[in-house]
């Protein structure tokens, strides 16, 4: 079964551009020109990506975002006219996986879609791995790595697919100290194709759900000039 992939752009223009560049890739492309109906095809198709320009009329790419985050992990590639890296930041922080700039090139795109696509499937097969079953507890914070669940203090907490393979790698050996490459590649299984900045926004978004403090961390702590670490607890 060819993988589907939605693509959201209301120039019918490009939508129809990229989706025939994705079915000559070998996807099947689902194709929405404004933000309800990339909402509806997503309810309906449940593609396993998606193409998201951000600059739409009406319900914009952003807010298409936030909806498809609040029931599905998918893959969101944002397409967008603008460059300037808040907008890059803005659109991670909403669970975006990678970034496109207007114009782009359409095997640059077909690309990234395979990073990310690649990257899914690691997430996926995570869940299978050899540490099936694995329950990690710090302090007040548990991860169940079978059940992809965390708990702090009792209470249910709510990760993405990638901050929650972040949390489980860098609290399998507490104390470690990972680069930023070290840690996508072992959150994802696979080298990361896209900008270093995106795993400083994953970790922004895992503290703020960790509820961390991010001057006094009790999990996530910073290594200035390398990367970051599981903080180790001291009896």
């Amino acid at each position: 079964m060819q993988p589907r992939v939605l693509v959201v752009d209301d120039e019918e223009k490009i939508a129809k551009l990229v989706g025939s560049y994705l079915a000559a890739s070998g996807y099947e492309p689902v194709l929405a020109y404004s933000g309800d109906e990339a909402l509806s095809a997503f309810a309906s198709r449940t593609p396993a990506c998606v193409i998201l320009d951000i600059n739409m009329p009406g319900k914009d790419g952003l807010e298409v975002a936030r909806e498809i985050r609040r029931t599905s992990n998918a893959p969101i590639i944002f397409l967008s006219a603008r460059a300037e890296e808040i907008d890059k930041i803005l659109g991670l922080e909403l669970g975006g996986d990678d970034y496109v700039t207007k114009p782009f090139s359409p095997r640059e795109l077909m690309s990234r879609v395979k990073a990310v696509m690649r990257r899914a499937t690691a997430l996926l097969a995570q869940t299978e791995g050899p540490d099936k079953g694995q329950v990690m507890s710090h302090g007040d914070l548990e991860v169940d790595t079978a059940k992809r669940s965390v708990c702090r203090a009792g209470r249910k907490i709510e990760l993405t697919a990638i901050q929650f393979n972040i949390l489980a790698f860098l609290m399998r050996q507490p104390g470690r100290v990972y680069s930023r490459i070290e840690i996508l590649e072992g959150a994802a299984g696979i080298d990361y194709e896209g900008y270093e900045r995106t795993l400083d926004v994953h970790i922004k978004n895992l503290r703020k759900a960790l509820g961390d403090d991010t001057e006094m961390p009790q999990y996530i702590g910073t290594v200035r000039g390398i990367g970051y670490k599981f903080i180790e607890r001291i009896a």
